[in-house]
């Protein structure tokens, strides 16, 4: 998690390419080690014209990079991709007013979720959920000290670690 502001503001174009939970999926799998479009469609329970229409995406957008083309274990040639880590420090703010923030958000929380399902029972290690009224500098206080928490921890990566996914989401409720 990045520790201070956005390097940019979202594209509309970058925004649309992350509004689709798969594509969250994929970004997360390749984070660890490279996959192909084959791997990733077997990965997913999707086929793999499906699964390559969303890398064609991630690619364009340059949150996916191909890595040079090797072997498979039949012999054929194939492609595998790794992820840029682009969105890390990328503002979602919804330029044109279309709710393309809203979708991403959306994406987000059922990448998550199909994540949290797939590990099984099991996979829970701290859930929590809470209200808060905070005016907007006790919000901004809250975000940079989370952000400064998640930060030193981010950095790590233990060689005997779990690993673990998370999801840090503040909105706003109904009113009352």
């Amino acid at each position: 998690m990045p520790t201070d502001q956005p390097e940019r503001t979202a594209s509309v174009e970058e925004l649309k390419a992350l509004a689709h939970p798969l594509r969250w999926r994929i970004l997360r799998l390749c984070l660890d080690r490279a996959w192909t479009n084959q791997e990733l469609a077997e990965r997913l329970g999707i086929a793999p014209a499906t699964a390559l229409r969303h890398v064609r995406a991630l690619v364009e957008q340059g949150f996916l990079a191909a890595e040079p083309v090797r072997t498979g274990a039949k012999g054929a040639l194939e492609r595998p991709y790794r992820t840029t880590r682009r969105t890390w420090r990328l503002g979602l703010i919804d330029v044109e007013g279309v709710g393309l923030v809203q979708q991403v958000d959306l994406a987000m929380l059922a990448a998550h979720r199909a994540e949290l399902v797939e590990a099984g029972p099991d996979a829970y290690r701290e859930v929590a959920r809470g209200v808060l009224r905070l005016n907007a500098e006790s919000q901004a206080e809250l975000k940079a000290r989370l952000e400064e928490l998640l930060g030193d921890f981010t950095g790590r990566d233990d060689p005997d670690g779990e690993p673990l996914s998370y999801l840090w989401s503040l909105g706003a409720r109904p009113a009352r």
